[in-house]
């Protein structure tokens, strides 16, 4: 869809129904817990929006407000590591990339790689190093 001409831009955390339907299927389904039957869990969607919300925000999970509907900070924190357990971010990146492969819609034209993470081996000394000044060695390296 394109956004102008008056259309409201939705927010970088709400989920549309074509999203979820993706997303959906690669949550872990949860049993009923026997010990509080009566208590229902909170629907995972407004969960994985308080999620977004937070990560979009920055804000902490204690201040997730609860008007908003997706649950309280500590629901939210609990599923996020529930679900990265479950593996559910690893498989939901690669479900999305093949979509967006099959779609053309990738433009690696303006991507970066980075290699500031990967460890340095070790192995002749670096070019920049500084050259001994002194005409012997020193009596302590002897």
């Amino acid at each position: 869809m394109i956004w102008g001409c008056g259309a409201a831009r939705p927010k970088p955390w709400e989920v549309d129904d074509e999203l979820w339907v993706v997303i959906e299927p690669l949550l872990p389904q949860v049993e009923r817990r026997t010990r509080h039957p009566k208590r229902k869990r909170h629907p995972d969607r407004l969960v994985f929006q308080g999620i977004l919300f937070v990560l979009h925000t920055g804000i902490s999970w204690e201040h997730l407000p609860q008007e908003l509907g997706f649950g309280s900070g500590m629901t939210c924190w609990r599923r996020l590591a529930e679900w990265t357990e479950a593996g559910v971010w690893r498989r939901l990146h690669a479900v999305l990339l093949a979509k967006l492969r099959g779609a053309n819609a990738l433009d690696f034209s303006r991507a970066a790689v980075d290699g500031s993470h990967i460890r340095a081996l070790r192995g002749d000394l670096r070019p920049d190093e500084a050259p001994s000044t002194g005409a012997e060695l020193a009596a302590n390296t002897v």
